[in-house]
């Protein structure tokens, strides 16, 4: 099955083409880092225009890369939640739009579904159930993958997401938007040697599976103004190095529990920040010390992209979920909830 997929739930305008789910034909993004870059950080209106401007082409891209033509198209599938309200309806009209003109199925698709589905790209051997722990710019989640369109979520972050938190104090010094990927190397840089800076890691024993970053955000920001108020210098790498351990060490200590409580001898990765190396390398060594095999998608499928909402809608198409031209557009809703 040929499935046209609209990503424009942030600040990418993707399209794909992917057959059968697993597949994928085509996948241009178009991202628009530059744009928001100078503002610090995405812009939601300046989002919504560009998605907007770049739609057409990008589909046209898609379809020209992948070798076929509007009528091969038997579903398009788009996502509809979570995301920046107006870039979802931009996408989503532009999708209402494609499968009333070619008279397919329109396909609405939760985007975190669709970084969990990433991992079906990458490993065409991988099959539910599984836990994934999702680790993007907006969301950190630990999911009970049960089925394909089928996911429990176990825990999470109670405020700031991994990715904000990179993100924040990334800014803080001085990196521009988007910061986390600055911050990984320059982390790299700092000697194995050094002894690491004290970073709160908050638990909670009344939900040991939730996690929660603006605490690290704020110690960062603190140590940052502290230093300069008193004219004191101090390694940045080494904090970077500090600020990408810290972090881990709260995701990689839930996928533990999680997996103990699950039982369950496969774990996935998903989402932008699933490209960061310090969380990469620790979940690699979680298939040795906890004896379960780790699935980690290559970076190019970490970020926003529509092959993954392809890959996500073709699952969907199979359970059964269409959306028609009342479909709308949600800026919050939970992997658990359906269409």
């Amino acid at each position: 099955m040929l499935i046209l997929s609209i990503e424009t739930s942030c600040d990418e305008t993707s399209a794909a083409v992917t057959r059968d789910g697993r597949e994928v034909l085509s996948n241009s993004v178009y991202t628009q880092i530059a744009m928001h870059a100078e503002y610090g950080g995405v812009v939601p209106e300046l989002a919504s225009r560009k998605h907007i401007e770049k739609i057409t082409p990008v589909v046209d891209s898609a379809l020209s890369t992948a070798g076929v033509t509007r009528a091969d198209i038997e579903a398009v599938a788009v996502t509809a939640a979570p995301g920046l309200i107006g870039a979802l309806l931009t996408g989503l009209s532009f999708a209402k739009g494609a499968a009333l003109s070619l008279g397919v199925p329109l396909v609405p698709v939760h985007h975190i579904k669709g970084h969990i589905a990433a991992n079906y790209i990458a490993f065409p051997e991988l099959t539910p159930p599984f836990l994934c722990t999702v680790v993007s710019g907006g969301h950190t989640l630990f999911c009970d993958v049960r089925d394909y369109d089928n996911v429990r979520i176990l825990g999470g972050t109670r405020d700031d997401a991994a990715g904000e938190a990179f993100d924040k104090v990334a800014r803080v010094l001085g990196f521009p938007y988007p910061g986390g990927k600055e911050l990984d190397r320059l982390a790299r840089s700092a000697p194995a040697s050094c002894p690491s800076v004290k970073l709160p890691r908050p638990s909670f024993p009344d939900a040991p599976l939730d996690c929660s970053f603006s605490g690290l955000k704020t110690a960062v920001i603190n140590l940052v103004h502290s230093a300069a108020q008193r004219g004191e210098e101090f390694d940045r790498a080494v904090l970077a190095r500090s600020i990408c351990e810290a972090v881990t060490d709260i995701l990689v200590s839930r996928t533990k529990l999680a997996l103990a409580e699950l039982g369950y001898d496969r774990a996935a990765l998903a989402g932008g920040v699933a490209a960061n190396s310090f969380i990469r390398e620790a979940f690699e060594k979680l298939s040795e010390s906890e004896g379960v095999r780790v699935f980690l998608p290559p970076p190019a499928l970490c970020g926003d992209n529509a092959a993954m909402i392809g890959c996500a809608g073709y699952y969907a198409w199979r359970a059964g979920v269409r959306g028609g031209s009342s479909q709308n557009a949600f800026a919050t809703m939970s992997p658990e909830d359906r269409f």
